[in-house]
């Protein structure tokens, strides 16, 4: 995998200096990316979509412990452009190209796992900025001022390109797969999931789509265990280091700490992944940090970020067996599939267990272990399912297991309410979206003003809501 990986770096890098003919050419290393090349080159900007602080401060995972700034939500701009101009661009070329090698395996499956990341990035911008460009987006300099498509369009949209995914699948690997190796049935359990998790992410707006769209994912075929996972496996070196590590331990910055309101949802359940997902203060307890704090600030007496998750290669999870647990588990209680609260309990169990596993197995602690510590953990108050407080809790366990994967988390937030625990820091309320880039206005004047008026009134700031955001 490491030579995959640095292959796709130097790909990108040739060409350039061609005046010198042949000479300046290794045979080696390839001067045009392939397609599948271009696919696992959108794959290496999927921890981003996880690994910043930002994100972690909009769900109140970590609180800053000496500078503290963007957990106040002092920023309201914030730029779409490396997502589009990146790993979307790339993808885009993918489903465009002329010509797909069939050595690289059928062609079909490239373009579906091309599909099913440009549904999976897609959601993630839209569901932090609202209304953004789509449908004329990534066509380069054939149309620089792309229209705002509503979110719902582009919802029901990518709702149809992961079912054409999900259909043209076939059997037969994909070369140069630095997720699954290839496995296109993993891929199609991806793209059915997504679909699933967008689906439910419409239970206020519009549940009779939300069901309708959540069953045909189900009946698809979606994630059945953890090695289903989305799972970015970062490497032991520099090439493709973990993005805490390079803060924590390269530039010794302890920053993060834990927030007081993760630890004190773990702690008193003797919540296993508590030692996972953070470090023993100094007097060897877990203590979080009030989110927001400002003054009398350490970093000794409190839960800084965890050794396991910052180390350089640590694994990024982004969707997993356990949140389509949790979304079973409230389907069922939604009334969305059948078996009301037994079937609501079995998955909410079944998730709390798998997410035990997925964060706290290592070759220290093995899955027996891991299996014996949630079933201990089930039984505990305000853990164990309540059929009167269960999507209460659901959504609370769903919080605990998205941990360090903030921007889910808070769409999560923004759709449930919970945790109702999470604070104002300094009375600043927690924004329910994000702001466009500042240069918008200047490069796409028109359809910028256009979707802010729409949308929120001509306030391009924190507090508007996106559609799916229904009290």
């Amino acid at each position: 995998m490491k030579k995959i990986y640095i292959v796709l770096l130097s790909c990108f890098l040739l060409g350039s200096c061609n005046d010198f003919g042949d000479m300046n050419v290794n045979p080696n290393l390839p001067v045009v990316a392939s397609n599948t090349q271009l696919i696992a080159n959108a794959a290496l900007s999927l921890p981003g979509l996880s690994a910043s602080p930002q994100g972690e401060y909009y769900a109140q995972y970590l609180s800053e412990t000496q500078y503290p700034n963007l957990s106040l939500y002092t920023q309201v701009s914030s730029s779409f452009y490396g997502l589009y101009q990146g790993p979307l661009m790339n993808l885009e070329s993918v489903l465009k190209s002329q010509n797909l090698d069939v050595k690289e395996g059928p062609i079909v499956n490239q373009l579906a796992v091309a599909k099913i990341l440009k549904a999976y990035f897609m959601w993630h911008i839209t569901d932090r900025w609202g209304d953004v460009p789509y449908s004329e987006a990534l066509q380069g300099k054939e149309n620089l001022t792309p229209k705002y498509d509503t979110q719902e369009s582009i919802y029901n949209n990518l709702f149809l390109l992961l079912d054409e995914a999900d259909k043209s699948i076939v059997p037969g690997t994909i070369a140069n797969d630095i997720i699954y190796g290839g496995d296109m049935t993993k891929w199609k359990k991806l793209g059915n999931s997504i679909r699933l998790l967008m689906a439910l992410r419409l239970s206020k707006v519009n549940p009779t789509k939300g069901s309708e769209e959540f069953n045909k994912a189900l009946t698809a075929g979606i994630m059945t265990s953890n090695n289903d996972n989305l799972v970015f496996k970062h490497l032991p070196d520099a090439n493709n280091q973990n993005y805490w590590y390079g803060q924590v331990f390269t530039q010794n910055r302890k920053w993060w700490a834990l927030s007081n309101t993760l630890v004190d949802k773990m702690k008193p359940v003797e919540d296993p992944r508590l030692a996972v997902y953070g470090d023993k203060n100094s007097a060897g307890q877990y203590v979080g940090q009030e989110f927001g704090k400002t003054e009398n600030l350490s970093t000794t007496a409190v839960s800084l970020l965890g050794t396991a998750i910052w180390k350089q290669d640590a694994s990024i999870h982004l969707v997993t067996y356990a949140q389509l647990l949790f979304a079973k588990a409230e389907a069922a209680k939604l009334g969305w599939i059948a078996g009301g609260d037994t079937e609501a309990k079995t998955n909410y169990d079944l998730a709390i267990r798998n997410s035990v596993i997925q964060w706290t197995v290592s070759p220290t602690f093995s899955e027996a272990s891991a299996i014996a510590a949630a079933n201990a953990l089930l039984t505990k108050p305000g853990v164990q399912y309540d059929p009167a407080m269960a999507l209460e809790q659901i959504a609370e366990q769903r919080w605990v297991h998205l941990y360090m994967h903030g921007f889910e988390a808070w769409a999560e937030w923004r759709r449930t309410g919970y945790p109702n625990e999470l604070i104002s820091p300094g009375g600043t309320a927690i924004p329910t979206r994000q702001g466009y880039a500042t240069t918008e206005l200047f490069t796409n004047e028109a359809n910028y003003k256009e979707a802010v008026q729409r949308q929120f009134g001509g306030t391009d700031g924190l507090y508007g809501k996106v559609w799916w955001d229904k009290d």
